[in-house]
């Protein structure tokens, strides 16, 4: 056996039953223990699902994993509701946790900053006199301004005003640039994190903070049927609108009998699913869209299984679900960014660039087109996404990569 390490990671949201930052501060705690044992620092409020889950699903690698609770008096949280203060009070929480750490008395050899993902928060794990690791980081880019004129002006002054308080913090946050020069590696989500961060090139790894385990590949999709996916949170963020619009350019371009093979399947909840329901009407195409606000995570897999293309022209750094749409051999269409097109190329998917708003439309219609009508390329993306997951996007992958930068650090 090689020589185990104690890894002390925290990682303030961890959730097993669900997606994107919850799920994969799961996922990465797992993937730490495969090599190493694992201290897992999170919040009081995951306790009740890690240890139900724990109980459900058996397994030998929990043996090497210590769950440890820690939360602020309730006196400097009772006024954190859901979203609204959840980054000042991630930020007091990663101040507070080297002294709950401390009290603790616990024996390890890394420090990981896991999670929330984000480059603009410091962590102070450095202040325990042990190798640092921090990542996967990154950050959401501003959403180009013509993808918003569709959505109230107050998503346009919000998004900038987040902006403009992530470049002040890379550029002025004593904290942060203490983080970056003390961290011994980072691990980068895109190419954007070291640019904004002015981290030198032997410092980082780029490495995408989604993954997804393996659901099983078998693809039980029939050629009679032809379903486009998009899922996600109904926000401007997300590019549903285009989604619909570009889905209703293309079926202005299908006969009747076509039509009747075509649905455009949107899975999810979110402040804007009157407005996109309204649009999908408005473009003439509600009969072909339809709307789940909700799935367990079993029938999603399921869906996705039987499902022909993902459409996802999302705005975000990240993207969860293009990973698991990639395990099941679906082939994706996406905005050419920072994101979802850093996740994919030309052998698994279409990467649209950004321009206009109309030409943007246009070129992702004529990319469902083209997938349409042309079933021996369809095939031939279906097998590359699988193999883009088995090669890029597998959670053992980012296992294999964490227990390297360990070695490398500690050697």
């Amino acid at each position: 056996m090689h020589n185990q390490k104690t890894i002390l990671a925290t990682a303030y949201a961890i959730d097993p039953y669900k997606g994107s930052e919850d799920g994969m501060g799961w996922n990465f705690i797992y993937q730490i223990a495969r090599y190493n044992r694992v201290v897992a620092v999170t919040r009081k409020n995951n306790r009740a699902n890690i240890q139900k889950y724990m109980q459900g699903n058996p397994d030998v690698a929990y043996e090497k994993i210590e769950f440890l609770y820690f939360d602020l008096p309730y006196w400097k949280r009772f006024w954190k509701q859901k979203e609204r203060g959840a980054m000042l009070y991630y930020w007091m929480w990663q101040k507070a946790v080297p002294a709950f750490i401390k009290r603790q008395n616990i024996a390890f050899d890394i420090a990981h900053n896991l999670n929330f993902h984000n480059d603009w928060t410091p962590s102070y794990l450095w202040k325990l006199g042990k190798p640092f690791v921090w990542g996967p980081v990154g950050h959401h880019p501003p959403i180009p301004v013509q993808y918003l004129k569709k959505y109230r002006k107050s998503y346009e002054i919000k998004d900038r005003l987040r902006w403009q308080v992530k470049k002040y913090c890379w550029k002025y946050s004593a904290s942060l640039r203490n983080t970056a020069v003390k961290a011994d590696h980072i691990l980068s989500m895109n190419g954007s994190v070291p640019q904004v961060l002015g981290i030198a090139k032997g410092k980082y790894t780029t490495m995408p903070s989604v993954a997804t385990s393996d659901f099983g590949y078998r693809r039980s999709k029939s050629d009679k049927k032809f379903t486009l996916v998009s899922a996600g949170r109904l926000v401007p963020l997300k590019g549903f609108d285009l989604s619909i619009s570009a889905f209703a350019s293309f079926i202005a371009g299908t006969d009747h009998r076509e039509r009747e093979r075509c649905e455009l399947l949107i899975i999810g909840s979110g402040p804007e699913e009157p407005f996109l329901r309204r649009l999908a009407v408005d473009l003439d195409v509600d009969q072909y869209v339809r709307f789940i606000r909700w799935m367990e995570r079993g029938e999603l897999m399921k869906l996705l299984k039987a499902s022909s293309v993902f459409i996802f022209p999302s705005h975000e750094g990240a993207g969860m679900i293009v990973a698991e749409a990639l395990s099941f051999g679906m082939p994706v269409i996406c905005l050419d960014n920072c994101g979802p097109g850093e996740f994919i190329d030309h052998t698994c998917g279409i990467k649209v660039p950004v321009q206009g708003y109309g030409p943007t439309v246009e070129k992702l219609g004529k990319s469902i087109t083209r997938l349409f009508r042309n079933p021996v390329l369809l095939k031939k993306l279906s097998r590359s996404a699988r193999c883009r997951f088995e090669t890029h996007f597998d959670w053992n992958m980012r296992g294999d990569i964490l227990q390297t930068i360990y070695q490398k650090i500690t050697a």
